[in-house]
Formats: structure tokens, sequence, C-alpha cells
């Protein structure tokens, strides 16, 4: 019996006695390194196209901001390398602090209306029934799928002096002052009142459909254990709702400024109606014109990299409070 358990220990696998692993085992290896490695093969194609789309453009953003390039450089004569001298204009050139202080303020108006009528919206959608519901979120997604320029006409044909519809209910309700007035021609400050409503119109939907997504994902027990602890319905959104939604409301937020900050459309296609675009301007409009209009490429490479830095100060306090909760 002895030997034939010797001869049996002696016979034994090699993997038994030495603990290497069995030939299974070995060959499932690179088949998992195989697997592991997919979802890093299926980034490459994303990553290139996304390196081509704003890669380049934002390098070639850069190097002209140091170049001297202007509508001569655009038929052919190279570029003169001028250091800082760009920045230099942007930033000791008066106008381009009004320009701005007043995107900031339109940006911060704007973004912060957005998302109180959003997240006011969202808490409203709770409560509807199914029916209302549903039709709120058609027309929400209705409003945000409109192309902006067929919205910004509709809006340009309410607020035209003589014929709109906002003159004519605010002189039918015995405003006078209204009859044949101007909302963008007639005050920078009526002009930017309708713009911030086009910009507000077109982003409450994504703010809405988004914080009430989140809003579905709270645990009804834990809003039943605040209502047994006798906290009334504001106490509960305040205390247990808000805190647990508040990753998504400060991404939407951030999304929010970023969007509002660099604003374009809206403003250039209201700019063509009002026809005073020098008191109308914001950065991305100035930009535009610097560029586009001006033919000097390279101090709207300066601005647009000013601008560039001005989102990522304003965004930076929202992307810390995300990355120190894990949330990205």
């Amino acid at each position: 019996m002895s030997d034939q358990l010797s001869a049996g220990v002696r016979n034994a696998p090699t993997t038994a006695r030495t603990g290497s692993p069995d030939p299974v085992r070995r060959r499932a290896g690179p088949r998992r390194r195989g697997s592991l490695a997919v979802p890093y093969l299926l980034l490459v194609l994303p990553v290139v196209l996304v390196s081509l789309a704003l890669g380049y453009p934002m390098v070639r953003q850069f190097v002209m901001s140091f170049q001297e390039f202007g509508l001569a450089q655009q038929f052919g004569r190279p570029p003169t390398w001028i250091g800082l001298e760009n920045y230099r204009q942007v930033l000791t050139d008066p106008y381009f602090w009004v320009v701005t202080a007043r995107s900031i303020a339109f940006c911060l108006v704007s973004a912060g209306v957005t998302m109180v009528i959003g997240v006011a919206f969202a808490l409203l959608l709770q409560k509807l029934s199914t029916f209302a519901r549903i039709a709120l979120q058609i027309a929400l997604v209705l409003a945000w799928a409109m192309p902006p320029l067929a919205a910004l006409t509709v809006y340009t044909w309410l607020v035209e002096p003589r014929y709109g519809l906002v003159n004519w209910v605010l002189t039918s309700a015995g405003l006078d002052g209204f009859e044949n007035f101007s909302w963008l021609a007639g005050s920078p400050w009526t002009f930017f009142a309708i713009a911030s409503v086009t910009v507000i119109w077109t982003s409450v939907p994504l703010v809405t459909l988004t914080t009430y997504a989140a809003l579905t994902q709270v645990d009804e027990e834990v809003l039943e254990a605040g209502q047994l602890d006798g906290a009334g319905g504001f106490a509960r959104l305040r205390h247990i709702v808000l805190p647990i939604i508040r990753p998504v409301i400060l991404l939407i937020a951030m999304l929010e400024i970023i969007w509002d900050l660099k604003v374009f459309t809206q403003i250039k296609v209201l700019q063509a109606s009002a026809g005073n675009n020098r008191s109308t301007n914001l950065l991305g409009t100035y930009v535009y014109e610097t560029g586009i209009g001006g033919g000097n490429y390279g101090i709207a490479s300066a601005l647009a990299t000013v601008m560039l830095l001005l989102v990522l100060a304003l965004t930076w306090r929202y992307m810390r409070t995300l990355m120190k909760q894990g949330d990205i």
C-alpha cells in the first residue's frame, strides 16, 4: 500500500506539488489580458477624432496668439513671432475689460435664472399627473430641439417695434410708452434682457430633464424617514433632496456657465436687428469681429485664449468640488 501511495505521489501532476498554475489557468491569462485591453482599443478612435476636431484648432489658436497674423498672412506671407505683444494689446485695451465684465454679468444672470427655473420645473414634474408630466416633457424636448436660428427669428418677430406681439400686448394694457418701442436697438439693457430670455429658453429643458432624472433616484425611504422625524416639505427639499442631487446640480451649473459665457449665436443674430454691435458685444462676438470681421487673427487668438482661461477660472471651484466628492 505504501509503495502504491509513493508511486502515486511520484506520478502526480507537477502543478499539484509545485503550486504552478495549471494549463487551463495559463490559457485563461492571455484571454483575460486581451479582454482588459478591449475598452482601451475602443477609446482610440474617439480620442483621435476629438484630438483632430478640438486639439489641433486649440493648439493652432495658441500658436497664433504669439504671432502677427493678419490679412497678409492669409495670402501667403509668413507670420511674424511677436511674443506677448498680442496679449499686451488685449489686456491694456479698456474696451476688452468692458466686454469681459459685461460677459460675466450676462453669464451669471442667465445661468442663475436658468438653474432656478430648471430645478423648479423638475420639482413640478414630480407633482404632476402622468399625462401632464409627459406633455410637459415633450414640450421641453421640442423647445430644446428647435434650431437656434428658427427660435431667434420668432423672438425677433415678437419684439418687432411696430407689429410685434410684445408691444401690442403692453400698449393694449395701457402702457403707451411701449408704442413703437425698440427692444433691441433702444437700449443695451433691453437688448440683453431679450438675449437672456432666448438663452434661458433654450437652456431650461436640459436643466429640467437632468435634474428630474436625478430626483427620480432619491430613495423614497429616506424621504419617509425625514417625514416621520417631523420634517416638512421644504425642510425635506433643503436638507435631504438637494444635498443628494447636489453633484448633478453642480455639474449642470458648471456647463451652464461655460455655455453662457461663450454664447455667440443669440447675440450675433439679435445684433443684426439692433445695428449697434459695440455696445452689445460679448466675448464671443468680440472675438468674431476682431478675427473674421477685422482680419486680425493674432489678436483674436489671444482674446480666445484669455476667454478660455476665464472659463477655467470660473468653473475651477465647481470642478474641485466635484473631484473632492469623487463624482469626476
